[in-house]
């Protein structure tokens, strides 16, 4: 497992785009065969990716929790962005197909990805937060979430926010994610900007053409960075930071949120002319 450190934004002023990247930018996170996980000391959130080909993988972070399996204080929320798969937890097989949604509780000692189709693989994406109660697993599809419409054409975002897991949704202790669908010629996420010094958010741009590329922004609002990101790439967005992107053509993008508190709606808005 990948550790990565919190930097202050004092810090992070000073950095050069490699040292943003090193610090914020995390690829190659879907690789046959293997599971990839990275753990953020921003509020102790774990990213991954599974990639089961023809044996099955163990969600398993060998000794660098300290536990006796992932799920031993954690929770986790799963998201299928490839062909169908099945995940086996506590016991039983979940399917998912594109889209779909699984929540895993603490306390499940046994997680398994699998995949469907040879020639039209599974892509588990992975978020995880710890956790200080046991909940059920629960399963919602794409065609379950709620939708919940936001932006226009005048202003090139117009998108469907799908919210997987929520107050409203599939329950958590802490973990909230859900996925933005954007429309045709909608190149712009999250604009008017925001940040939410309570809790920290990570985003997955997916859906991507190989010649595309996101510019995301990031940063205190008077003193904002970007990078510059491909298809399937994860960025990690610290409490202070806003978390804006613009694109060269069309993307889906995943985002998960934990830390001090549990509502959607808790965020402080950034006026555009505070942007610098």
């Amino acid at each position: 497992m990948e550790i990565r450190h919190s930097r202050h934004y004092k810090e992070v002023e000073r950095f050069n785009t490699e040292e943003l990247r090193e610090n914020f930018l995390v690829q190659n996170l879907f690789v046959p065969g293997e599971l990839k996980l990275v753990y953020s000391h921003e509020d102790r959130m774990i990213v991954g990716g599974a990639c089961p080909t023809n044996e099955a993988i163990k969600l398993d972070a060998g000794d660098a929790l300290r536990t006796e399996y992932f799920l031993e204080r954690r929770e986790i929320g799963i998201v299928n962005i490839g062909g169908a798969g099945l995940v086996t937890a506590g016991g039983k097989d979940y399917e998912l197909g594109p889209r779909d949604c699984l929540y895993v509780g603490k306390g499940v000692e046994e997680v398994l990805f699998k995949n469907v189709d040879e020639e039209n693989p599974a892509k588990f994406y992975l978020m995880s937060t710890t956790a200080h109660k046991e909940i059920e697993i629960q399963k919602m599809s794409i065609q379950e979430a709620t939708p919940n419409h936001l932006g226009a054409v005048e202003t090139s975002n117009k998108r469907t926010i799908y919210q997987y897991i929520h107050a409203g949704g599939l329950k958590s202790c802490q973990l909230m994610l859900g996925m933005t669908i954007l429309e045709d010629n909608s190149l712009w996420n999250t604009m008017p900007a925001h940040v939410h010094d309570r809790r920290s958010e990570i985003y997955l741009y997916f859906d991507m053409k190989e010649d595309t590329r996101v510019f995301h922004f990031m940063g205190k609002p008077d003193e904002t960075r970007h990078l510059v990101m491909k298809n399937e790439e994860v960025v990690i967005s610290p409490p202070y930071s806003i978390h804006s992107g613009v694109a060269t053509g069309s993307y889906t993008f995943i985002w998960a949120m934990g830390g001090e508190n549990y509502t959607f709606t808790d965020m402080d808005a950034v006026a555009m002319d505070e942007l610098k």
